[in-house]
């Protein structure tokens, strides 16, 4: 060896390499021997840079469009739509007259129906077909229907949009949670999984910059929130064009050399889960139904994920209501809607930054990932006790204070995505296990915007704070069974007698985590 590339694969019978049906197996199987081959540590790690550097932009660009896009409902709310759309309703036979936003609520929920309605479909498309070319297609379909957002003249049509808006969204957020598993091992996937899922935190941050830009928009003949909604569907028609470019998987990968593909797909075979394969298996989707570990995932997702439903559907009206008691008409001393574009700043930093450190400390550290998802959800339940409880003054500092460490949220879902993805195998059951993480995040956000009543602004929506705090505490529970059930069933196959040799041809036999006795869970 020259220490840089490992030695050329051996030509072996079909028999042994299983070409004869490696359709049924694993994409690696066409260019990695059934025996590991020895790598290069360097080699490895040129490789792995040359992944980050092609991988990690264009799926932190593409999360963080996909939050934009959602997330922009909360600032054109703001700036207009809520009255050219009749969102807003005012009960002029009540004394005091009443406001309702229920519509807005369901227009933020109706995004996640959409995403609900496309998630399977859309996923089991992706593993079927070329993963640039679904991914491409659908993106410049998002992009159009983003776009068209600027066209729509009533509530009903908003409700619409926003459906079929979810719909092809849904396929982003599952892509790139297979796409990391399937170039990085287990130890790496943690901190790569944040690096894509920091983009909630930053563009938070973008977003609500360019936001705050348009808003200052006075002529022309469309309106602030108008012209939002066309630089967010014109910008995502652009990164459309560059998901053409994603490949298959490390057995194809362009932007790297033939040796190079067989380094980043042989370094892969330690942590048993597979590269890619394209035949859906039944066998794997019935084992994962079955699976209590993809169910508890499921439901911590689905608990963590209410928050981001009032955050980014409602982020910025909530924060206009601090220093306000409940009337028709904005008081003077709640904070203007600028104000409250700018103070989503604060809670987008802490979403980056922490997303960003937990990844990278469950990366050092082994099993720390349910530790530090518990530890994270404490800050959650701090903030929303401090908005509930707190007295909403002019300018108060600790409403605002609660909703920034609401931020912690961010950190929660990573990890929960991390430890889902990193615990499962086969490609089949990778695909399901990372469509249902997603269902569940839908009904957390669809359930989110449904706990803001803004009759009961003068007692601080109490439903929704007490809500979150309830789900957090259901996060922190099913944490430790999980943590529980795991660390047994790892105990269990260390107890196993084993033959080493045996480890390298699991690797790429398209075999699910239960189905490998070789596999182990992450903590």
């Amino acid at each position: 060896m020259d220490g840089r590339t490992p030695p050329p694969m051996e030509k072996l019978p079909a028999s042994t390499t299983g070409y004869e049906d490696h359709h049924e197996k694993d994409a690696a199987a066409a260019i990695v021997p059934d025996h590991a081959l020895d790598l290069d540590r360097a080699a490895e790690r040129r490789v792995l840079r040359k992944i980050d550097r092609f991988l990690i932009p264009v799926m932190w660009m593409g999360y963080g469009l996909v939050y934009y896009d959602k997330a922009i409902l909360g600032s054109a709310a703001l700036f207009g739509m809520t009255q050219d759309l009749s969102l807003r309703v005012v009960d002029s036979t009540t004394t005091p007259p009443t406001v309702s936003t229920d519509r807005l609520s369901w227009a933020t929920s109706m995004f996640y129906f959409g995403m609900l309605c496309g998630l399977y479909p859309l996923t089991f498309l992706l593993q079927r077909f070329v993963m640039g070319n679904v991914l491409g297609g659908v993106v410049l379909l998002w992009g159009l229907v983003a776009m068209l957002t600027a066209a729509v003249t009533s509530w009903q049509g908003l409700f619409a949009q926003r459906f079929f808006l979810g719909f092809v969204e849904s396929i982003m957020p599952t892509a790139f949670m297979c796409i990391i598993t399937n170039y990085y091992t287990q130890e790496e996937q943690a901190l790569r999984q944040s690096w894509w899922f920091s983009a909630t935190g930053g563009w938070t941050i973008i977003g609500g910059a360019l936001n705050y830009g348009f808003a200052q928009i006075s002529g022309g003949t469309l309106r602030s929130w108008q012209y939002i909604y066309l630089l967010a569907g014109a910008v995502t028609v652009l990164y459309g064009c560059l998901c053409f470019l994603i490949p298959n998987s490390a057995v194809s990968a362009w932007f790297l050399t033939e040796q190079e593909r067989v380094i980043a797909v042989e370094r892969l075979r330690k942590g048993q889960t597979g590269v890619r394969c394209q035949v859906l298996k039944t066998s794997q989707l019935r084992e994962a139904v079955m699976d209590i570990k993809i169910w508890l995932v499921s439901f911590m997702m689905a608990a963590a994920y209410t928050v981001n439903g009032a955050v980014s559907g409602f982020g910025p009206l909530i924060v206009s209501t601090f220093g306000t008691t409940y009337r028709v008409t904005t008081p003077a001393n709640s904070y203007t809607p600028l104000h409250s574009i700018l103070l989503q700043f604060p809670l987008g930093f802490i979403v980056f930054v922490f997303i960003l450190l937990t990844g990278y400390l469950s990366s050092r550290i082994p099993n720390i990932r349910l530790a530090l998802l518990i530890a994270c959800c404490l800050p959650v339940i701090a903030g929303c006790a401090m908005i509930w409880r707190s007295t909403w003054y002019r300018r108060a500092p600790t409403p605002v204070a609660g909703y920034t460490i609401i931020g912690f949220f961010g950190p929660v879902v990573s990890l929960i995505i991390i430890i889902g993805m990193a615990n499962v195998a086969g490609a089949t059951k990778k695909s399901f296990t990372a469509a249902a993480i997603f269902v569940a995040y839908c009904v957390g956000n669809i359930v989110g915007p449904q706990l803001i009543k803004t009759p009961t602004l003068d007692r601080h929506y109490p439903a929704l704070w007490l809500g979150l705090i309830i789900c957090y505490c259901i996060v922190i529970v099913l944490a430790v069974l999980l943590y529980l059930l795991l660390a047994r069933e790892n105990k269990r196959r260390d107890a196993l007698a084993l033959d080493e040799a045996g480890r390298d041809t699991h690797a790429f036999k398209d075999l699910t985590d239960k189905e490998n006795p070789y596999f182990r869970y992450v903590l």
